[in-house]
């Protein structure tokens, strides 16, 4: 069954609060990482990539053999590997940067929000609870 507008936002602003109150606790619970990808990340993803290059290459100029063929599929497997994690690093980096962007501009008013969020929410739980 799926949640209702109020309830999604709910679930956000429960989210964001999390996030904001324990990011390590956040992000292990997401499964994603505290850190950001590093520079090197992205420099191995663009070593695989020219290393798969030059297997496809000379794979391609020794194809008249078994051996010459096999280079040349685990250069291109490596050439993909490398794009990828070249690609996800960057795409990565702008994501955090968006949302270091946004808690740099929350700044102090995050503080007093999170405290009227929490307060507000510990008020909802004790009504619903009194009420069942």
């Amino acid at each position: 069954m799926p949640l209702s507008e109020h309830e999604q936002r709910l679930l956000e602003q429960i989210e964001r609060a999390l996030y904001d109150e324990d990011p390590k606790f956040a992000s292990t619970v997401r499964g994603g990482k505290l850190r950001r990808p590093s520079r090197r990340r992205r420099i191995q993803g663009i070593a695989l990539f020219v290393i798969g290059v030059v297997m496809l290459v000379l794979g391609v100029v020794f194809s008249s053999s078994v051996p010459g063929i096999i280079v040349s599929v685990v250069g291109f497997l490596a050439m993909f590997g490398g794009a990828v994690l070249a690609i996800t690093s960057f795409g990565a980096r702008k994501k955090e940067a968006a949302a270091e962007g946004e808690a740099a501009a929350g700044g102090a008013a995050t503080e007093k929000e999170r405290s009227r969020f929490t307060s507000r929410m510990e008020e909802r739980f004790r009504r619903r609870f009194e009420q069942e």
